[in-house]
């Protein structure tokens, strides 16, 4: 029978990349998607006519009860979620001086309240069936912060405080839970960086001199999905290409 993975934020950048790598290990994948998103449609067919067979479903992450609703729909259409991934974030970058409540609350409500809102509604499923797996998509930038990044280097590091405390409840049920931690990745979002910007002030801070690819961030993702990860509990897996060693 083919596992369930619920993958949110999952249509473009990392996401993508992990829907793409999980469906061709056999799961059942299923994304979010912010509700409104005009694209989501259009994505969702494109993937498909790949071959692919994604599920998506509408959700507000940072909504407790949007979150209780989609997966009662994927429970309901496609079966109970095996494998959670939590990577649905977003940025509101300013200096600490120029940022408003509004711009902290929207930036935690979606990169570490979602982490809660969407874990809450598999755990128990998870425990009873002896077998899950929870990998929360924190960022470089949430171990040794950010300049302007207050609000999502806070939400980052609380993402891996979560992933220890819960791994330490569920270890014995067979749940592992894990947090894995990207540097710069070549996504769509980075690469609209100016190449002047790119060559001059990130990649000399990346030891291997180059950015990360997003099917390096999936294949992490789709290990510690693995029955071989079992092992491997209340980790944070740096894959930064050497911008952050502790």
């Amino acid at each position: 029978m083919p596992r369930v993975a619920l993958v949110t934020g999952g249509m473009g950048g990392l996401g993508e990349a992990v829907c793409i790598k999980l469906a061709a290990l056999g799961y059942k994948v299923v994304t979010t998607y912010s509700p409104g998103n005009a694209k989501a449609k259009g994505w969702l067919t494109a993937m498909n006519a790949m071959g692919y067979g994604f599920r998506a479903v509408p959700c507000d992450v940072s909504d407790f009860d949007s979150c209780k609703t989609c997966v009662e729909e994927v429970v309901r259409d496609v079966g109970p979620v095996d494998v959670l991934v939590n990577n649905a974030g977003i940025t509101r970058d300013m200096t600490f001086k120029k940022m408003t409540k509004a711009d902290w609350d929207v930036v935690v409500g979606t990169n570490l309240d979602s982490v809660f809102n969407m874990t809450k509604q598999v755990m128990d499923g998870m425990v009873e069936r002896k077998w899950g797996r929870v990998i929360n998509v924190s960022s470089v930038n949430g171990q040794k912060g950010a300049f302007g990044q207050t609000n999502y280097s806070a939400a980052k590091a609380g993402m891996h405080g979560f992933t220890k405390a819960l791994a330490l409840e569920v270890a014995r049920s067979g749940v592992t839970v894990n947090t894995i931690s990207p540097g710069y990745i070549g996504t769509k979002m980075v690469m609209a960086i100016p190449q002047e910007i790119l060559d001059s002030k990130i990649l000399p801070q990346i030891p291997v001199s180059r950015l990360g690819k997003p099917e390096e961030i999936a294949g992490l993702v789709a290990y510690l999905a693995s029955d071989e990860a079992a092992f491997v509990t209340g980790a944070n897996i740096s894959i930064n290409g050497g911008q952050h060693m502790f």
